[in-house]
């Protein structure tokens, strides 16, 4: 049974697909809605913003939080793990806002497991080379890391058949304007 008030999105796919770049230009024209921000034992990437861009836990905090039941759901990523924090979540609902999580597959599967009326939407990318492409243009990473995150989105790719939604971001406007069309039918 769920103790969910309002509705829960959950936004996944491939790094570099644009999960971020898409929810940023949606977010705003959809008013009650939380982006809860996810939690990470990587460190931050320069720019970022601790509460903001994550929540930069060391693995002992991270840990605390798994054996605490405080975590919604976690992964073990790209020798790092992220997660969200379920206070979050609820504290979101309770003051009566729609929450979206921008997570992995894993995550999308335990958020579904707890929460089945989560809403799972999966952005795909264009193609394994625009993918790559799209990880180089960032230039946060070294070849041997982009090359990592292709091999685990060709595993990603597959998991697409469970999900509720799945938008193929290969034209930013396009893919923007379908995802907010979705959301919006499904909050209105």
């Amino acid at each position: 049974m769920s103790i969910m008030s309002g509705k829960l999105f959950v936004v996944s796919g491939p790094s570099g697909a644009g999960k971020g770049t898409l929810l940023a230009q949606v977010i705003p024209g959809l008013g009650n809605i939380h982006v809860a921000v996810s939690v990470t034992t990587r460190q931050p990437r320069l720019g970022e913003i601790d509460g903001v861009d994550y929540f930069f836990f060391d693995d002992c905090q991270f840990d605390e939080q798994i054996a605490s039941g405080g975590l919604l759901e976690w992964a073990a990523i790209h020798q790092a793990r992220y997660g969200t924090l379920r206070s979050e979540v609820l504290d979101a609902h309770a003051q009566g806002l729609d929450v979206v999580l921008e997570i992995d597959p894993q995550g999308a599967r335990q958020v579904k497991a707890a929460f089945p009326e989560a809403v799972l939407i999966f952005i795909e990318p264009p193609s394994i080379e625009e993918l790559r492409r799209r990880l180089y243009e960032r230039g946060t990473e070294s070849e041997a890391a982009i090359e990592e995150r292709i091999k685990t989105a060709v595993k990603e790719l597959e998991t697409k058949p469970e999900y509720d939604k799945v938008i193929l971001n290969d034209d930013l406007e396009a893919a923007a304007q379908e995802l907010s069309l979705y959301m919006q039918g499904i909050v209105d």
